[in-house]
């Protein structure tokens, strides 16, 4: 607060895991200023969060929770995961269920990502991991889809609904191309032109320091093109689409003076469409969205 403007509208998020917050610790962090958290639930299934290694339970979740409310946080997220090994549709259909009488405002729904250097990812391998068929996945995803629309919430991005004015701020600021500044070990940062990333290690970061020089291990800037293409992608990722008038007053250019041959062939291919000034991805091609955006890379 004493370095930065700090305006009673802004939004100020804390990610928690269920089960590691208390009613007296989240009242002190509503008073210093916090107004929304992100709970990490992934599933209401208490088999899969074990097969996860996640430490706490359904009913812990839930507790969570009531516990935010008590602490008077009036915007709760919780982040939800589908195609997990051993999950069923059924299963699925029953977290979103209980999410939705939990009365929260946002909720953001990941496909299962498997990395390589992981139990998971060494099974998977092997051949010995059960994850859903691809069908099973697509069903899991419009299943997501079409309860949360029911029960209200408005899907303001790929894999993100909310209740109406409670969109996720700083993801919103990702996803238009906003600077962004991290700070503290491991922080990212994406202003003035450069990308990097702090040290994760903390007495590299205090050595950095105290020689006077900042503690960024890794950097990147990005070319000319390298940027429209990720605002384009990103971008598309709301269910807006992409605004071209803020592309032109951003980079000078019509995109089509760019990206022509592109755009005209996922055009032809049913995944892209143009509507007032706006290019947006089709209901065809949500599904296979990652596939639309190699063409801009």
């Amino acid at each position: 607060r004493d370095l930065f403007n700090w305006s009673p509208q802004m939004e100020v998020t804390l990610e928690a895991n269920p089960g590691t917050v208390d009613i007296k610790k989240l009242i002190q962090l509503k008073k210093a200023g916090l107004n929304r958290l992100s709970f990490g639930v992934q599933s209401f299934d208490q088999n899969l969060l074990a097969s996860m290694g996640r430490i706490h339970s359904p009913e812990m979740a839930k507790e969570s929770i009531m516990i935010a409310k008590e602490a008077g946080f009036k915007n709760v997220s919780l982040d939800l995961m589908y195609g997990l090994p051993g999950q069923s549709l059924g299963q699925w259909e029953e977290t979103l269920f209980q999410t939705i009488e939990l009365d929260v405002q946002h909720i953001s729904v990941y496909g299962l990502k498997i990395e390589k250097d992981t139990v998971w990812g060494k099974w998977e391998l092997e051949g010995r991991l059960p994850l859903p068929e691809e069908d099973v996945v697509l069903t899991m995803r419009e299943q997501a889809n079409k309860i949360l629309q029911q029960a209200g919430f408005v899907r303001y991005e790929i894999s993100n609904y909310a209740r109406p004015g409670y969109e996720s701020r700083h993801n919103l600021g990702y996803w238009t191309g906003k600077p962004y500044l991290g700070l503290g070990l491991g922080a990212s940062s994406d202003c003035w032109n450069r990308r990097f990333v702090n040290t994760p290690d903390l007495e590299h970061y205090i050595f950095l320091l105290n020689k006077g020089q900042l503690p960024v291990i890794e950097e990147e800037i990005l070319s000319f093109r390298q940027r429209m293409a990720e605002t384009v992608f990103l971008g598309l990722r709301l269910s807006t689409g992409l605004d071209l008038e803020l592309f032109k007053k951003r980079y000078g250019v019509e995109i089509e003076a760019i990206f022509e041959a592109e755009i005209e062939k996922l055009k032809r291919m049913g995944l892209l469409k143009k509507n007032h000034r706006r290019l947006q991805l089709t209901a065809k091609a949500l599904p296979i969205a990652n596939y639309v955006f190699t063409f801009f890379v």
